[in-house]
């Protein structure tokens, strides 16, 4: 009887941590650090889907990535890719618009440019080290890295 109990109560208590963990949104850091304009639009189709089914999302752009955030950003950046003529730029814009998308650079890279954040479009900002981790060691996170 004791075990017929403590299953019962085993099972609703799982059912019970499923449903609370179904209604946290799964989240989703991007980790971009790709020069490749096809990988850069990629990454950023694979988290607007991901966004689609769900997920919080937030990007960090590293390296020759972060030159996506550049108001004055290379040709790659801003030239539409097919088969939808979308640029990388244009497509991470549109979901920081629409406010589903945090979008950072890497800590190091405008101190390694030798400038500072007024160089970024509107709704780039530069990450802090302390919180990307914790970020990244979240419960429910899953990385993407290109």
């Amino acid at each position: 009887m004791r075990i017929s109990t403590f299953v019962t109560a085993s099972v609703i208590a799982f059912a019970l941590a499923s449903t609370a963990q179904a209604k946290d949104p799964n989240k989703l850091i991007t980790i971009l650090t790709s020069s490749e304009p096809q990988t850069q639009l990629m990454a950023m189709v694979l988290t607007l889907n991901a966004i689609n089914a769900g997920a919080e999302a937030e990007m960090l752009l590293c390296g020759p990535a972060g030159d996506i955030a550049l108001k004055n950003a290379p040709a790659s950046a801003v030239t539409g890719q097919p088969p939808r003529d979308v640029s990388p730029q244009g497509l991470m814009q549109m979901m920081i618009a629409k406010k589903v998308l945090k979008v950072q650079v890497c800590a190091i890279y405008l101190p390694g440019k030798g400038t500072d954040a007024s160089v970024l479009i509107e709704g780039v900002t530069p990450a802090k080290p302390d919180a990307m981790g914790a970020a990244i060691v979240t419960p429910g996170t899953s990385l993407m890295s290109f």
